[in-house]
């Protein structure tokens, strides 16, 4: 039996270990939160950004320099010694635009960032974006869309959404599922808005200014699981596994200038889809915008797919209508953004 001194030792050697670890977890946590950026929160300027896939697994941010280089960011902030951003989403969040700026024109100085300098041919491309907040979707937001596809036109944006499983990287292949779940399989070119401040009940003449920066994405659909189950399901037609590829990379807004004018392109196995012209919207970023903002608020980082143009296959007449296959090959285009490639599988 334990004897009342032995277990008052036992008990005391407990807690001297119990608060040790807490000294030792609080410690930890210290040093881990003294290295976080806790400065100005910036928007990221004069930059195109792109993600590479690691050896180790990881995803983290490259600075496209040119037509073929890429800083690799991580390796130049070892080489350095500079703290960065190590993926987009650290970077709209936490706001350290300044520590990104900063490794960029010390790698553009000096000799020993070469190593981390690589070409862009050479890498794999990883996600920009693998756990926004909110990823918000804009339904039938071009007039010619809306005809093409017999749809009353819409007197505010039409809200939906996708999540997290259906991001997916430039050059990525899409697996697409048994046909007994889905076979008619479209495109969707579509400008992707990224947040970049807070945002809450902004006005249209504002509203610019809280967007970070824009990406080609791609709004990829099963138009039987969206149209033809027992009721309309945007949701769940729009949001399988990669079903919503972005890249091949995310263009400052400052860059890109005016977003309400801008080229947008679909070709699938070499052949044009889609072409028209951001400028078509019924209810451009700004009033994309304003209009969500008034229902919740958007955070740094958070996404919004702000709608396609015509071409699509569900407005082809009934008898041209060829669903896309294992084998095919898309390309989304939008001007300044550059072109974003999948293939199907």
């Amino acid at each position: 039996m334990t004897s009342r001194r032995t277990f008052l030792q036992t008990t005391a050697a407990m807690t001297v270990g119990v608060a040790g670890a807490s000294r030792a977890s609080a410690a930890t946590h210290s040093d881990a939160m003294a290295g976080k950026y806790s400065g100005p929160h910036e928007l990221p300027t004069h930059v195109t950004l792109l993600c590479m896939q690691n050896t180790d697994g990881s995803e983290t941010l490259g600075v496209k320099f040119s037509d073929d280089a890429v800083l690799d960011v991580r390796k130049a902030g070892q080489l350095l010694g500079i703290a960065a951003p190590l993926t987009l989403e650290e970077l709209l969040k936490e706001g350290n635009a300044r520590g990104l700026n900063k490794l960029i024109a010390a790698a553009r100085a000096s000799d020993r960032a070469g190593a981390a300098t690589l070409k862009e041919s050479a890498i794999t491309f990883g996600r920009l974006f693998r756990n926004p907040g909110k990823i918000v979707c804009i339904g039938l937001n071009y007039r010619a869309h809306v005809q093409e596809a017999n749809m009353k036109l819409p007197s505010v944006p039409i809200l939906f959404n996708k999540y997290n499983n259906a991001l997916a990287a430039h050059n990525c292949t899409i697996r697409l599922p048994p046909r007994d779940i889905a076979y008619k399989f479209d495109y969707e070119t579509e400008l992707l808005i990224v947040i970049g401040k807070q945002a809450r009940n902004v006005s249209e003449a504002d509203a610019l200014n809280y967007v970070a920066g824009y990406c080609t994405a791609q709004d990829f659909s099963a138009r039987d699981l969206q149209l033809e189950t027992p009721s309309t399901q945007w949701m769940i037609g729009k949001t399988l596994d990669n079903f919503g590829p972005i890249g091949p990379y995310f263009v400052s807004a400052d860059l890109v200038g005016d977003p309400n004018n801008l080229k947008i392109q679909t070709h699938v196995n070499g052949e044009e889809r889609q072409s028209s012209n951001t400028s078509s919207m019924i209810f451009n970023p700004q009033k994309l915008l304003a209009y969500i903002t008034r229902m919740w608020t958007l955070e740094p980082g958070d996404i919004i797919w702000s709608g396609t143009p015509e071409g699509v296959i569900l407005g082809y007449p009934k008898d041209k209508q060829v669903w896309l296959k294992a084998g095919d090959e898309i390309v989304s285009s939008i001007e300044k953004l550059g072109s974003l490639r999948f293939k199907l599988a």
